[in-house]
This record gives C-alpha cells, structure tokens and sequence, in this order.
C-alpha cells in the first residue's frame, strides 16, 4: 500500500455513532502515525471529540442549512487528502463530500448505501454479515491496512479535561458503588417506563448503591427524570441538563454501572470501560448495543420481532426494527435487577 499522508473522516452524527467511530480512527491511527487526520463532525458531536489526540475537527453545522456547505468549503479552501472515508449515508453528509476533494474516496457497501450515497462514492467496504455499527466502522480502518484482528483489541481515547474530572469526582468518588441512569433516549417509544427504572434505582439503593439520573437538557430527560424521582421511594442524585458533554463523559467513567436504552450515553460508558445494562425492544442489539457489554443487554427485540414479522432475526433483513410505543413495556424489572446481581 502507498503511503497515506492525509485522511478526511467524514461522521457528522450522532453521539452513539460517533463514539463508535472513534475506536476506526485511532486504530487507523496506529496504522498510519505520520498520516494527518481531519474528521468533520456535527457542532454537539465536536464538543465531545474536543481534543481527540492528533486530530483536527471541523464542524459541520446543519443548522445552518445551506450556509453549512458554503462553510464546508471555506473551511477546505485548498486541501486534498489522499482518502476520504465517508462513514453516514445520511443525504446532508452525501452532499457535503462533493466539498472534501480526495484521491479515494471511499463509502460502505451496497446494502448499505441510502439516500444515494453510493453516487458519492468511488470504492466501498466490502458487505458484511450481521455487523455491528462499530464492524462497518472498522471496515474502513481495514480497507486502510489495518488488521482485522485489531477489532479484538479495540480501544477508546476520548480525552477527558481536569475540571471535568474534577466535576464527576465530586459528584461520583472514584471507586464507589454507582449506578448511573440515562434514561432518555432521542425518541419517547425507546424509553423504558419511569416505574420500572424507580424500581430498579430502589433495588440498587438497597443493596449499597448510590444512584445518580444523567442525561441532557432536553425536554424528555428532564419530564422522564421526574417521573422516576416520583416513583422511587430511595434518594436519587439527579444531574439531568446539568453536564456538558465531557462531565457526562466522566461521570459514566466513575459510575461501577450504567443503565441505558438506545441512546448515546450507553456508548459514551462503554467507551469509558464501564459496564453498560443496556436496555433494547425496537433494534437489534448485536448491532446497536455497547460493543464491549452485549452480554449484559436486557432485550425484547426478538420476541417482538417474531410477533410483528412472523419471522426470526435471520430471516430478515440484518437491523430490521420493530415499532411500536408499547414494545419496551416487554422489558421486566426482575430481568433488569438479575443483571445488576450478576454484575453487582
């Protein structure tokens, strides 16, 4: 392979994925140390890659709406990189890579490749059978030289500032027995029910745990949390809208184990080391789960999947969802509490 001076990472969304994604560009980073590395990312994402060693970011704001592009082009006035790896299918990320000029550019898969994102592309990952959203990432890092068995020995370096530390320290003593909640995930019909998750936080209290609610200053975290502080009979530390990203990103680093649906923070844990109780009924988790604690899901995906399909897993298309706001309501505290003792 010639040698690789410069590497456009194109991932603009969302925290989950993102995180995902940082594991490929540090492992393409051993692979090509000397190679500069550029990742154009979302404004909300950027705050959490924020010092991401030896790694430029450059913001790609939707919110600007067209304007966004315009900025894009400023901001690579001149560049060109060797590769491109585009690693969203979304249209807004197809068409910002007509702004990123690169020698390769490379996209996923046919199978995988929506809202035209093939037509953006000149070369592709090869399909993969039943992949993690991390697998795909990877697959980018191997068209690249990177071994495939590096996935086996996958790591996150997300930095951490001081004060953020310092801020979690505080609110989650190193070495405590913790159980963080994120409770909200993007969408309402992913959340599990504010009863049960004050049952599980009373179960935890119980047996020596403090229990701390995470989560962002959205509307949904800060209703969902209440209802959980309702419902619990236990003192409940919320620091729901209370954290930037990075406190987040500590806090779940301190916590001996967090409890999660579908959302980014699961993934923010997982790639700080910290067990992950994730909590699934409308994806597969073998493909959104956190890579690293699959073992400890909590899951309804496959017994709703047959009820509304009529078909197994395997007989779908891989990441066929499951619908419906009731699904979750599938997910029953003891099996939640049975996983907490097995970690506990």
């Amino acid at each position: 392979m010639a040698p690789i001076h410069s590497i456009c990472i194109l991932r603009l969304s969302a925290i989950g994925d993102v995180c995902n994604c940082v594991a490929a560009v540090q492992a393409i980073q051993q692979q090509h140390p000397q190679a500069e590395i550029v990742w154009i990312v979302g404004k909300v994402e950027k705050v959490l890659l924020d010092g991401l060693p030896g790694v430029e970011l450059i913001v790609f704001d939707k919110s600007l709406g067209w304007k966004a592009y315009l900025q894009l082009r400023k901001d690579l006035k001149g560049r060109r990189f060797d590769v491109l790896l585009h690693m969203q299918v979304a249209f807004r990320a197809n068409l910002a890579a007509l702004f990123i000029r690169a020698k390769r550019k490379i996209g996923f898969d046919w199978d995988r490749a929506k809202e035209l994102h093939a037509l953006f592309m000149r070369e592709r990952i090869p399909p993969q059978q039943e992949p993690h959203v991390l697998d795909g990432f990877f697959a980018f890092a191997e068209k690249l030289g990177v071994p495939a068995d590096a996935l086996a020995n996958v790591s996150w370096r997300i930095p951490v500032p001081a004060e953020a530390q310092a801020f979690a320290d505080q609110h989650i003593p190193k070495n405590s027995k913790t159980l963080v909640i994120s409770p909200a995930a993007s969408k309402a019909e992913r959340n599990w029910l504010p009863e049960r998750y004050a049952a599980v936080a009373d179960y935890a209290t119980e047996n020596g745990y403090a229990v701390v609610l995470c989560g962002g200053p959205g509307k949904m975290d800060r209703q969902l949390g209440d209802q959980i502080k309702q419902h619990a009979k236990a003192p409940i530390k919320d620091l729901i809208g209370q954290t930037s990203l990075k406190q987040m990103l500590a806090l779940l680093g301190n916590a001996s184990v967090v409890l999660a649906p579908d959302t980014g923070p699961a993934h923010m844990a997982n790639a700080q080391g910290t067990p992950v109780i994730g909590l699934y009924a409308h994806s597969n988790p073998k493909r959104t789960g956190p890579y690293r604690f699959q073992h400890w899901v909590v899951e309804a995906y496959h017994q709703n999947l047959q009820k509304q399909y009529g078909k197994t897993a395997a007989q779908l298309p891989w990441g066929t969802r499951v619908r419906g706001a009731e699904v979750m309501a599938d997910i029953g505290v003891g099996d939640v509490i049975r996983t907490l003792q097995e970690l506990a």
